[in-house]
């Protein structure tokens, strides 16, 4: 009976193993939301980061997390880290293009819980009096991330916390 258990459990070992590899090198992430405000307005929100506490999901997560702004004040060079609890972890971000009023490229860096590097991206699209925003995660899936994502969405996961922070933009830039 043990070994029928033990066979089981490595027979379930190797194919979750198996369903990984068989997962994308990469993933991409993007939600979209449209603002009643003009690209530059959404611009200055996104493209500082002193104003990602009035909108940014998981700011709000950790009342005590540790944040350092230094670089640029604003714009291309501007860099954040923080050093926060379980749900925010630290990382680091830097604003690697700004083209206004359209783009904004930030190079993010996770440190923990684990380490990883993406590129994350916000494009403004002005249509009929409002602004058409597109957040955008993209970035390589280690073999850990392959195997969580046999159980876990990556998208329905970052997803969702776009979202809320699409959703916080909103309400932000239509004041």
């Amino acid at each position: 009976m043990i070994r029928r258990i033990a066979l089981v459990l490595v027979l379930l070992f190797i194919g979750i193993l198996g369903m990984a590899a068989m997962q994308p090198n990469t993933f991409s992430v993007t939600r979209s939301v449209t603002i009643k405000a003009p690209p530059e307005k959404i611009l200055g929100l996104v493209g500082d980061f002193h104003q990602w506490q009035g909108w940014s999901p998981w700011e709000r997560l950790d009342p005590g997390m540790q944040r350092v702004h230094s670089g640029a004040p604003s714009g291309k060079g501007a860099l954040y880290a923080w050093t926060g609890n379980d749900d925010v972890g630290a990382g680091k971000m830097e604003i690697t293009e700004l083209t206004p009023p359209s783009r904004v490229v930030i190079k993010l860096d996770f440190i923990k819980p684990f380490e990883v590097s993406n590129v994350t991206e916000f494009t403004l699209v002005p249509k009929d009096g409002q602004t058409q925003v597109s957040w955008t995660m993209s970035g390589p899936m280690p073999f850990i991330s392959k195997i969580m994502s046999v159980f876990m969405s990556m998208d329905r996961i970052i997803g969702r916390d776009f979202e809320k922070g699409l959703a916080n933009l909103k309400a932000a830039a239509e004041k």
